[in-house]
């Protein structure tokens, strides 16, 4: 699902507007890209944990040359989903 087709959705369920919809599903994510960029962790019940991860820098191996590189440190964005979604995914 793509955020048009996520959009769309939201739209039908919520008997809204398209722009309706697509304004709030902006408000959301941006909302959380806010929070994630404060540090902060965004739990939605019953849905999940998104959170900013930090890793540490490395040495890893290019596969093609087998040489070593160094893998900078970075951050990245991880989701735990419920348990409540996990036991709908089985």
């Amino acid at each position: 699902m793509n955020k048009a087709e996520l959009i769309q959705a939201a739209a039908v369920k919520a008997e809204v507007s398209l722009r309706d919809a697509g304004a709030v599903v902006q408000a959301v994510l941006d909302a959380i890209e806010e929070s994630l960029l404060k540090g902060e962790e965004v739990k939605i019940s019953g849905f999940g944990i998104f959170e900013k991860k930090e890793r540490a820098g490395r040495v890893g191996t290019n596969p093609s040359t087998g040489e070593k590189i160094n893998i900078p440190a970075s951050k990245s964005i991880s989701f735990k989903p419920s348990k409540n979604l996990k036991e709908k995914l089985q």
